[in-house]
């Protein structure tokens, strides 16, 4: 059960993470990039470290992905990038993918990361979260400072300028 559930998580990630790199449309692309790492969270659970998924949602697909969701959406879409057809780096892309994709399997593989034993208790993950609002709380206050600033900001490029400016007009 638990194989054939890491396959269809597997299955999920990679075709959202291809799908993230592939859409010509943003939003779609940044909804995709939500999947991709909503699939990581999955892992996490597999794992049996439900605190690291929720973190993973929490952070990734809550505020990451809906900052760039909301980036897209504010800013002009030809400030961003402009487009480039070329049907080679498409498949150089993908090759290079896989190169990658298959070296680090055989890495993993041959590493002996499956004869690894320890003797330490497993860590509750409710320690870890006490920890996190007990002595860390500056860090998040600090990375919710950052994320209000870069939205802020993306307004600030937003905002349209129509010709029309009120504070010079005379009566």
């Amino acid at each position: 059960m638990v194989d054939t559930l890491f396959l269809g998580i597997a299955v999920l990630t990679i075709v959202s993470a291809i799908a993230a790199l592939e859409m010509r449309s943003l939003i779609y692309g940044g909804i995709a990039l939500m999947g991709t790492l909503g699939g990581i969270a999955g892992f996490f659970i597999l794992l049996d470290s439900p605190f690291v998924a929720l973190f993973q949602i929490a952070v990734y697909v809550g505020s990451i992905a809906v900052l760039i969701l909301f980036t897209i959406m504010l800013v002009k879409r030809e400030l961003i990038f402009q487009k480039k057809e070329d049907p080679k780096r498409r498949y150089a892309g993908i090759g290079l993918m896989l190169i990658i994709m298959i070296s680090l399997g055989a890495v993993i593989f041959n590493s002996g990361l499956s004869s690894i034993t320890t003797e330490e208790p497993s860590v509750d993950y409710r320690e870890i979260g006490e920890d996190f609002l007990t002595y860390y709380w500056p860090a998040l206050v600090v990375m919710a400072l950052v994320l209000s600033s870069s939205i802020t900001g993306a307004m600030i490029l937003a905002r349209r300028h129509d010709g029309v400016e009120d504070e010079q007009r005379t009566d």
